[in-house]
């Protein structure tokens, strides 16, 4: 097991696709564990970026790394309109380096104030699944994932709820800029 940073330190968490292609790279604070599994968080400021594009965050948010490495949770801080952001994933997990990678899987969950809760990016899973020939396995896991986790987002199920994004939220504010 990969011995985990001291709450405070600064990873960078790093996404590819399934070719092993780049994709995004966020600067964010290792914050701790619980029992949904191990958090980050990104302050006002700090980026992201993927090829082609970069992102400064202007809002706090929380990201969550649960112990199936099968997706990726963010819980943005209010006002942000978009309250959650699951990227489905596999292979998330910490690397031999100490911070933590996955391969982005293109469907996403998205719990947005202006639409509600819904499934995004269908039609890039749809294109990928051929172009990177996913195997049927991983394709049957994640579909049926989308739908679990839409639902649980749906019902406001922690890890997807106010509570445990206030607690985690706090603990991002309350380390030293």
């Amino acid at each position: 097991m990969t011995l985990r940073p001291a709450p405070g330190t600064p990873v960078t968490f790093r996404w590819r696709k399934w070719d092993g292609g780049t994709h995004w790279v966020h600067s964010c604070t290792y914050l701790g564990a619980d029992e949904h599994g191990e958090w980050f968080g990104q302050r006002p400021g700090d980026g992201s970026h993927r090829p082609g594009r970069r992102f400064v965050a202007t809002h706090p948010c929380v990201m969550l790394l649960p112990p199936t490495g099968e997706w990726v949770l963010t819980m943005n801080a209010p006002p942000h309109p978009t309250r959650v952001y699951i990227d489905l994933a596999w292979d998330v997990r910490w690397d031999e380096g100490g911070e933590p990678t996955g391969i982005d899987m293109d469907l996403d969950v998205v719990d947005d104030a202006r639409r509600g809760v819904w499934i995004d990016d269908r039609d890039e899973w749809d294109e990928h699944r051929v172009a990177y020939g996913y195997p049927a396995a991983v394709v049957d896991r994640l579909d049926g994932l989308a739908s679990e986790l839409e639902a649980a987002v749906t019902a406001h199920q922690p890890p997807f709820d106010e509570a445990t994004t206030t607690r985690w939220l706090a603990v991002l504010a309350a380390l030293p800029a």
